[in-house]
Order: C-alpha cells, then structure tokens, then sequence
C-alpha cells in the first residue's frame, strides 16, 4: 500500500468532534465530488464517485450529523452545508465552501481533511516531498490554498491540464499539514524517514569532506616528495638551510605523516604552522630549480 493510500485510510477513520467540524467536512465533499445534475440526486448518490473511502467517510458524515434516517431528506443535507438554492427550491452545489462553516481552525482542519480525501496525495517520503490536492478550478483552489495559508503554509498553485493544483514541498511543511488534517499515524511514519534520511545525509556529507580533506593531504604530500626529490637530484639537500634540510629529510622518511606529527619530529618541536612554512619554502627553491 502507498503512503498516500494510509494517510487517507487514516483520514477516513477520523471524524469531527462538532457538528460544525463534520458539516465542514461534508461541504468540502460536496463540493469536489457533489453530483452537479439535480436529476442525478438520490439518498445514496450525493457524491459522483468510486472511491470507496470517500464514499465511506460521506455515509459515516451524514450519519453522525443526520441521525434516524433524517439523511433521507436531500433538502435538509443541502441545507445544511449552505448548498440550497431557496429561490429555485432546490439543490446548488458550489466548488467552494460557504465561509460561514469555516468560521473557526477545527472546521478548517476538517475542511483540508476532506479535501485531501477528495482530490489529493503525498508522494513516497522515502523518494521525495510533495504533497497536492487537485481542484475542479482556480476559484476552488484560491480558497483551499487560502485555509492551508491560515495554519502559516506556504501552499502554492500550479495549472495542469484542465484542473488547478494546490501543493507543498517542504518535507516540514508537509508534516505540518499530516498534523493540521489529525493523521498523527502518518505523521510519525514520516518523521521517522525523516530523521533517517536527515542522519544519512549528515553521514555523507562528512564522509564527503573528510574524503575530500584526505584527498587534499595526500595531493600536498606527493608535490612535496616531488620538490624535494627534484631538488635532491640536482642541486642537493646540502644546498638547503640546516632547518629546510631536516624538514626535507623527515619528509622523505615519514611520507604520509600529517603536518602536526612531522613537527613533532623536529628538534626542537613545531607546530603545523612552522611545518607548513618550511615545507612551502621547499616547494619555492623547487620552483626556482625548474625555471619557473
């Protein structure tokens, strides 16, 4: 199962605790998957959709806000969600939700909740982040990109063939989001690759720069080994001061000694500075041997 299809499993399951939160939750239903032909509108027909989570979480809905059979009533359902056309005496689906039902946070969590069961997905947190929810238009996904706004997102819009596209990218923000929708399951699965993916990262890249340090010592190691092997086939160690002669001889007998421990080696001792000094020194004379 992907990831996208738990976080929704989850979502399903989960429901309002106030009448105003699953209301909410049920215009936003409506309004990505309502039947938009009135002829089409039965009991059982409200939503124009196979999905069978969506269809469970619109049945679970009307029975908590309509108990007793009182979801019979077509007209009371519509109603309800600010869906009734009372002039026309019948049923008007809008692709938003009226403002009134999302009045207060709770109501707006529950409206991304549906939302996201209605049109959206999260990708494998395991290959990348991303997280979308596709709307009918851009007048429905203003709004949406505006109530995830109001939990301080940062939710963007992007066109894709006939439909508009409400999504994030950042793996916090989406995990933000898993939060604001009460899919605490799915929030910790992704916090858990998070974290693992984060540690292998930190992992790589000090092995990069330690790598990339390693690479850089040896490169100096060989030129200095090559300056000194250059001079020593011509003009000769002995045409060295006594002090770059003897950083010159220790060279040649520890060559993959580090800096540091070379000058311990020195009588008297020196720091890395002092070593690295003579050694450039060396590397100077050989320059000047060639011709350069």
């Amino acid at each position: 199962m992907s990831f996208s299809s738990e976080v929704k499993q989850e979502l399903a399951r989960q429901i309002g605790k106030s009448r105003h939160c699953r209301l909410a939750e049920l215009a936003v239903l409506l309004a990505f998957d309502g039947v938009r032909e009135p002829g089409q509108i039965a009991p059982e027909g409200l939503l124009d959709s196979e999905n069978p989570l969506l269809l469970e979480k619109y049945r679970t809905l009307l029975g908590e806000l309509f108990p007793g059979g009182d979801a019979s009533d077509t007209s009371r359902i519509f109603q309800a969600v600010k869906m009734w056309d009372q002039a026309e005496n019948r049923p008007h689906i809008t692709d938003t939700v009226n403002g009134i039902l999302l009045q207060q946070m709770c109501c707006k969590r529950a409206f991304i909740r549906g939302a996201f069961l209605a049109g959206g997905s999260i990708s494998d947190p395991n290959k990348s982040y991303h997280f979308e929810i596709v709307c009918r238009n851009l007048g429905q996904a203003g709004q949406l990109r505006d109530v995830i706004n109001s939990f301080d997102m940062e939710a963007k819009i992007v066109a894709r063939k006939n439909h508009q596209v409400v999504y994030l990218k950042e793996g916090a923000q989406i995990v933000d989001m898993l939060n604001i929708m009460e899919a605490h399951v799915a929030l910790m699965n992704l916090e858990n690759v998070r974290i693992l993916k984060e540690m292998r990262n930190s992992v790589n890249r000090k092995v990069n720069c330690e790598t990339a340090n390693i690479s850089k010592t040896v490169n100096a190691a060989v030129k200095q080994l090559r300056d000194i092997e250059y001079i020593k086939a011509t003009a000769g160690l002995d045409s060295l001061s006594d002090n770059l002669k003897e950083m010159a001889q220790l060279r040649l007998e520890y060559p993959d000694a580090p800096l540091k421990e070379l000058g311990t080696y020195l009588n008297p001792p020196v720091g890395k500075s002092g070593v690295n000094h003579r050694l450039r020194k060396i590397s100077e004379i050989a320059e000047e041997l060639r011709g350069y």
